[in-house]
């Protein structure tokens, strides 16, 4: 993200670290059908260092993995026993378990408590205790990719609003639901780690707007599909997956915060959802 200063060598260097991907090192994860069904994967976020931590014999599938706030596990979606459902495992994927029904499943940012969606609606749900709360959203039952703010107090969303998805964020205990975007189909809503934009995606491309729904931005115009968007952990760079068509295949890419000229970070099968730490 570019930052102004008055001094033209602030602003050069703010420039440069905009257009630098790959500024701060650190870990992606993200399901990937390269051995067959789809599994959690992981790399270093220069594309190196590829591993799969899930396995299975079976035709279940794993994704739309997320590491916890600490990096010592990871929650993700498996349709292990034929139903869907959110599962957490250790960061080197041993140790799966199922922790309850949905899917589409995220952290929140103490690590304590995770937003995931079941038949339409969002749910939240504490890891200690089990409890689920709903969460009380205008027309709350056409509702995909719940993720939390940043200090915790919001819950963006997309939810279906006539033919099309629509991104709104509601209070994290339920409240007046807020329009962020509308102009375009769009879903996959991600705060920013500073919680001052939120990236998602429409039919085609990456966007970006303030959490009051000014300031739209489109970050990605390349040819094909952009697609699962998340900031990198210091907010200066934009992860997504990009396709030829729908039908993949996908691959995840990398791009400055502020737009440009992405690097390609995986290639072979189909790679998506991914997320950095």
């Amino acid at each position: 993200m570019t930052r102004q200063s008055t001094l033209h060598l602030a602003g050069a260097l703010a420039c440069a670290l905009a257009a630098c991907p790959l500024a701060r090192a650190g870990q992606i994860v993200f399901s990937s059908d390269r051995g067959g069904a789809w599994r959690i994967w992981t790399a270093k976020d220069d594309g190196s260092g590829l591993r799969a931590l899930t396995t299975g014999d079976g035709e279940h599938h794993d994704v739309d993995p997320m590491f916890d706030p600490d990096g010592k596990s990871v929650l993700f979606t498996s349709t292990r026993g034929g139903k869907p459902g959110v599962y957490l495992a250790a960061a080197d994927g041993s140790k799966p378990r199922r922790l309850c029904d949905g899917d589409q499943a995220e952290w929140s940012p103490d690590g304590k408590r995770i937003v995931l969606r079941r038949a339409g609606r969002i749910v939240t749900r504490e890891l200690a205790t089990g409890k689920e709360t709903p969460v009380r959203a205008k027309g709350g039952s056409r509702c995909s990719g719940p993720t939390w703010s940043p200090d915790g107090k919001w819950i963006a969303f997309a939810r279906v609003q006539g033919k099309a998805n629509a991104i709104f964020r509601v209070p994290a205990g339920g409240g007046k639901t807020i329009t962020v975007y509308d102009k375009k189909p769009a879903c996959e809503p991600h705060f920013s780690p500073d919680g001052k934009e939120i990236v998602f995606e429409t039919e085609t491309h990456v966007w970006a707007v303030r959490p009051d729904g000014t300031g739209p931005r489109m970050i990605t115009y390349y040819g094909g599909l952009q697609r699962y968007p998340r900031f990198s952990p210091d907010g200066r760079s934009v992860i997504f997956c990009q396709g030829a068509s729908t039908r993949g295949p996908w691959e995840i890419y990398v791009v400055g915060a502020a737009g440009g000229s992405p690097k390609k970070l995986t290639d072979g099968g189909s790679d998506m959802y991914p997320h950095w730490k």
